[in-house]
Parts: structure tokens; sequence; C-alpha cells
């Protein structure tokens, strides 16, 4: 087992292996590449991808909040949180099929 999570380049390189007969590494280094690229325009059109079996990617909107005062839960300190821009930020969610492979 590998340590660590599967590189790019590991993972095109185990699906090229599995694939030998109908796929090079180039084949699958182009599909993975194009996934990434269809997958990058769901999400700034639609706000959400799914990768069928595998994960469920979302963009979330977060607004802005306004700097407020607090205490340091640990030195029980006063102390100031910085406000924040309005962002947006992706969440990603394992599909049923996910869960259950694991499970």
């Amino acid at each position: 087992m590998p340590k660590g999570p599967l590189s790019k380049s590991a993972l095109v390189q185990t699906l090229a292996d599995i694939h030998s007969e109908k796929l090079s590494r180039k084949d699958v280094k182009g599909i993975l590449d194009s996934i990434v690229t269809v997958g990058h325009q769901e999400l700034k059109k639609n706000g959400i991808f799914v990768v069928p079996g595998l994960v469920r990617l979302v963009v979330i909107k977060k607004p802005a909040t306004k700097e407020r005062k607090g205490i340091n839960p640990f030195t029980k300190e006063p102390t100031v949180f910085k406000a924040k821009p309005a962002r947006k930020v992706i969440k990603a969610r394992p599909v049923k099929a996910a869960k259950d492979a694991i499970g």
C-alpha cells in the first residue's frame, strides 16, 4: 500500500495498467484532464458536479461576516475576530456507493 494519497501520475498509470489492451497512458491522461475541465465548467455554471459512484462537489456561498468582539476560550482574554468577505467554497460529499464501498 502506498503511503499518502495516490498522485495524478500514479492514478494515470494504474488506470492505464487496468485498461492496457484498449487505452494508452496518454489516452488515460487525456480522459482524466477532460473530466477535470468539465468538472470546473459545471461547478462554475451550475454549482454542482457529480463523479458517479464517488463524490458530489457542491459550491456553497458563504456570506460576509462583520468584525466582532469575543473571548479566547483558552486564555480568557478579549479578542477581535476579523471581518471576512463573502466567498464561495467547494464541499465534497461522498455518494452512497462510496460510503457503501468503505463501510
